[in-house]
């Protein structure tokens, strides 16, 4: 009897594999996915067996997020991104931390004395993962996804920052600063080949006006809207300047009403197609470098 049991398990198995690999996209599409995490971010991009995950979410339901969309026997990540450390943005990487072997961690190097912090970055520093704080010119590739940090800048980040950069043992959590959080935001421009997309954290006007005048924002297809569409985000200059196709809001239940009508408004007048986790659920596009297309949800 035991051996009949055996084998039906190998044959649900089997089929299991062969449904995922049907339904996974072609190697030469990216995925890039927004995971309805409710009030936070957490975002995938993906190619194969290839990723990168920008922030973790308010919880674990990251990792739920990642189990739908990547194969199960994958768990290796990349590159993870930590874009500040408040929990929305945090608190899901522990378990992405004890349940994937990360193999490099992207940060501004900005510290919290917060406890789900002190428990990221003991997982961190017992991870292995390089460690690189991020600051406005950092460049990396993973195979054809090029990436390139717009913030924080050089002048927004101390002096002691850069001395303790040189440090062979580096930590999640280098400095402290009595300015907002949201401003040391780890914004990135990423480019797949013709597709280009514009992650911003929870930046603000102040600094999307500084960003601006860097000459770093270009004309983009993807917008992943700062601080859950918050009016203390998005600027109408931010979307002059990147011009995008479609904007992104991760966003879920919250006391704030997030997204305010001033920012659905300002997409709107601009005739910008939105996307919202609270409505959509995971939001995936996928594009080959050159076209792309939205992926309705299956889950």
């Amino acid at each position: 009897m035991k051996i009949w049991k055996y084998l039906f398990l190998i044959l649900v198995l089997a089929i299991s594999v062969l449904a995922f690999a049907v339904t996974r996209p072609s190697k030469n599409v990216y995925q890039i996915i927004a995971c309805d995490v409710g009030q936070g971010d957490a975002v995938l991009i993906t190619r194969g067996e290839d990723q990168i995950l920008i922030d973790g979410g308010p919880d674990k339901s990251v990792t739920d997020c990642l189990s739908r969309h990547l194969p199960f026997w994958d768990r290796d990540i990349e590159v993870v991104i930590l874009t500040h450390p408040q929990k929305d943005h945090y608190q899901g990487l522990i378990e992405i931390f004890k349940t994937y072997q990360i193999k490099t961690m992207v940060t501004s190097g900005l510290d919290s004395s917060n406890e789900g912090f002190r428990v990221l970055k003991n997982l961190v520093g017992g991870s292995g993962a390089e460690i690189i704080y991020a600051k406005r010119g950092t460049k990396m590739r993973l195979g054809l996804i090029y990436l390139e940090v717009v913030n924080p800048s050089e002048t927004r980040i101390n002096l002691e920052t850069q001395a303790l950069e040189d440090k062979e043992s580096k930590v999640l959590g280098i400095f402290t600063s009595k300015d907002d959080p949201n401003d040391f935001s780890v914004v990135v421009n990423i480019n797949i080949g013709n597709f280009a997309g514009l992650f911003t954290g929870d930046v603000g006007p102040d600094v999307i006006d500084d960003i601006i005048s860097s000459g770093m924002i270009h004309e983009v297809e993807y917008l992943k809207v700062p601080h859950h569409g918050s009016k203390n985000g998005l600027s109408q200059k931010l979307l002059e300047v990147a011009n995008p196709d479609v904007a992104v809001i991760s966003v879920g239940k919250n006391q704030w009403g997030h997204p305010h009508k001033e920012v659905l408004d300002m997409l709107g007048n601009f005739g910008i197609r939105i996307f919202r986790t609270d409505e959509n659920g995971d939001i995936v596009f996928e594009t080959d470098g050159n076209d792309y297309r939205f992926v309705p949800n299956n889950f």
